[in-house]
């Protein structure tokens, strides 16, 4: 494993965190720990760090790349199960939290796992390999429509219909097992035209991971448990890379304002709207133009920052 990846929205998040050096910090999305380590280095031997990730290869590489540091905790799981992982610690409320939504470029590296379009590898796309749902799975037993749904959704791919009847007529003869079968079928369902616009494969294999990892139905409730279990003061950082997530995110921040949803016509509010916090920057912060071209994985990233009250 190379740690070559500088890690996206580095110093912003670090900032973000306003870190105390005796605190506890949870990263639920550890990877290759570049985070992880800006925020042990501002941590005293009295701060903990809990880093959270589904990929046992990952944490391997993390402890690894975070071996000179004692006051880390590493946990294989994922941060939608965080309440659980922090009861189990016997911790009630953190400092801070970091979720970087994206996939960590340790992932990429392997390309035996099937998570990018170049070369020639199983379908696989599983962030926890222990689980039974594989991209190979979804390609080759999804209907056409339920195939064409999710590439259009989480890929906001336009020619997601054709893609998904490429892929029903392709596996009648014979089942579709590696990643360059499946570029080789988006590559003919996509028009010559419609190709200038990056890899044509890249939204499809973004659909498909994120269906294979549920990277975005439980987000809101994850944001929300999240913030629940924020010390006073207490900072939540997430970097997401999808406009799916990044609304996910933004709406748990506003519903944890306690931004009351009756309607305007009605005398008093009913909804028991109950602020938790407060959202730290209106605006989501992207990457400097810098960053943008040093890094091509920065280029969709924001990071959102909520502080508890």
């Amino acid at each position: 494993m190379e740690f070559s990846h500088k890690p996206v929205l580095l110093e912003e998040t670090i900032k973000g965190l306003n870190i105390k050096k005796d605190g506890i910090y949870v990263d639920g999305t550890l990877g290759g720990a570049g985070h992880s380590k800006q925020i042990l280095k501002q941590l005293d031997p009295k701060g903990l760090l809990i880093g959270i990730d589904r990929d046992e290869d990952a944490l391997k590489a993390a402890k690894e790349n975070l071996k000179e540091f004692q006051n880390v905790k590493y946990i294989h799981g994922n941060h939608d199960e965080i309440k659980e992982i922090l009861e189990n610690l016997g911790i009630d409320k953190v400092d801070g939290i970091l979720l970087d939504l994206g996939v960590s470029s340790y992932q990429l590296d392997e390309k035996a796992r099937g998570f990018s379009y170049i070369g020639d590898n199983e379908l696989d796309m599983r962030m926890d390999k222990t689980q039974t749902l594989t991209a190979k799975n979804v390609i080759n037993t999804y209907s056409e429509e339920r195939l064409a749904n999710i590439i259009y959704e989480y890929g906001e791919e336009r020619f997601s219909r054709q893609i998904a009847r490429e892929i029903c007529k392709e596996r009648k003869s014979k089942e579709i097992k590696t990643t360059k079968e499946l570029v080789e079928i988006i590559d003919k369902a996509i028009p010559s035209f419609a190709k200038k616009d990056g890899h044509p494969a890249k939204r499809t294999f973004q659909a498909i991971r994120i269906e294979v990892n549920n990277e975005i139905k439980p987000l809101y409730d994850t944001v929300k448990t999240c913030i629940s279990l924020l010390k006073s003061e207490g900072r939540l950082c997430i970097i997401t890379f999808h406009s799916l997530e990044d609304r996910a995110v933004k709406n748990a921040y506003i519903s944890a304002t306690g931004k009351c949803t009756c309607p305007k016509d009605l005398p008093y509010c009913v909804c028991g709207a109950k602020s938790e916090g407060k959202i730290v920057n209106k605006k989501p912060i992207i990457a400097t133009d810098q960053e943008q071209q040093e890094n091509s994985r920065s280029k969709s990233a924001k990071l959102r920052i909520f502080e508890k009250i």
